[in-house]
């Protein structure tokens, strides 16, 4: 056979996208097709409206790529929206950001392109992921103000092992300025902008008014729900001035208030982790922790140890209002080495 008659085979690899179809997403499809990956978009209905899963199916033909649509409703409400609500009815103050990339968008990303035979999955997410000894690792972004790695430490090996993440490198500002339509979606996706509260008592959640008291147990006023409160707090029905939330007892239905000096916290317990590697979580002398995406969080590093089926961490540069219910994230510089849930403080 002629040279010129042979034909080459060129494999090009693939990667599912969670594609929305919003400007991160969208930069992201440019981004891995432009390096010459075989992009397959994937919409996860959770609560889309049919004029955003237009849109998403709409901005996938334009950008030329395959686009399926997940009918992820179920598992939204059960994994996510009922979870939201029962913690918020103990008292807790939930992430459900964290646990929504956990057990719904990238899990069914993993899911689906196992199912469509597609090697990689990917998201619109600022983050990266190294390998370090053999474990992949989320790793911060490189755009601080846009890193969301903070809300990435839940996922498994597995998931990370398999993931490409083309938004990393870049920074939002930047992306923002090659589209004409610079709005963003903002806050909790299924509150659709209205009040917790609100939404709560609308799915449930009883909003029976309770006694406020001091750390001494000192009557201070009455609330209207203790869903309606959060660590921190220092408005609302019931809040003197000066005082604010500092616990939450939902069997006893009461709001425990106290000044701003009784919010910072030296130990913290946490259950429900997931921990790359426990024997550098142990040993290492330089993890730094967060309590938040945003906002104040301990600079030193902190001593950690067993506790239980979780951890207690304490930290010489106490936490500023700890909140059963939310993330605390394990960092070795940019490295997120594991998480878990806040149980308690002291």
């Amino acid at each position: 056979m002629p040279f010129g008659d042979l034909l080459i085979l060129v494999y090009m690899s693939s990667v599912l996208l969670g594609f929305s179809g919003g400007i991160d997403s969208t930069t992201a499809v440019e981004r891995l097709k432009r390096d010459g990956y075989r992009v397959v978009a994937l919409t996860i209905d959770t609560m889309l409206s049919g004029e955003a899963v237009a849109k998403a199916k709409q901005r996938a033909e334009e950008l030329g790529v395959e686009w399926y649509l997940y009918d992820g409703r179920e598992r939204f409400t059960r994994d996510i929206v009922d979870y939201f609500c029962a913690e918020y009815a103990a008292g807790h103050t939930p992430a459900p950001c964290t646990r929504c990339n956990t057990l719904i968008k990238w899990q069914i990303l993993l899911e689906e392109a196992n199912r469509l035979g597609v090697e990689y999955i990917a998201t619109g997410h600022y983050f990266q992921i190294e390998n370090h000894n053999n474990h992949y690792y989320v790793v911060k972004g490189i755009d601080p103000a846009k890193d969301q790695s903070y809300y990435l430490w839940g996922l498994s090996q597995e998931v990370l092992s398999r993931a490409l993440t083309p938004m990393g490198a870049m920074i939002k500002s930047e992306v923002k300025e090659n589209f004409a339509d610079k709005s963003e979606s903002m806050g909790i996706c299924f509150l659709e902008g209205r009040p917790y509260a609100e939404y709560l008592a609308n799915h449930g959640i009883a909003m029976a008014a309770g006694e406020i008291v001091d750390e001494h147990g000192t009557l201070q006023g009455y609330h209207n729900g203790i869903a309606r409160y959060t660590i921190g707090q220092k408005r609302g029905e019931g809040l003197k001035d000066g005082l604010r939330v500092v616990d939450i007892d939902a069997e006893k239905n009461r709001i425990i208030v106290g000044t701003s000096s009784s919010l910072y916290k030296q130990s913290l317990y946490i259950y429900d982790s997931n921990i790359v590697d426990v024997n550098e979580l142990l040993t290492a002398d330089d993890i730094t922790i967060k309590i938040r995406g945003i906002g104040v969080n301990p600079k030193y590093p902190v001593s950690i140890k067993s506790w239980k089926d979780g951890y207690v961490i304490d930290t010489p540069d106490p936490a500023f209002a700890p909140a059963k219910g939310q993330p605390l994230v394990f960092y070795r510089d940019n490295r997120v080495i594991g998480g878990g849930i806040v149980v308690g403080f002291e």
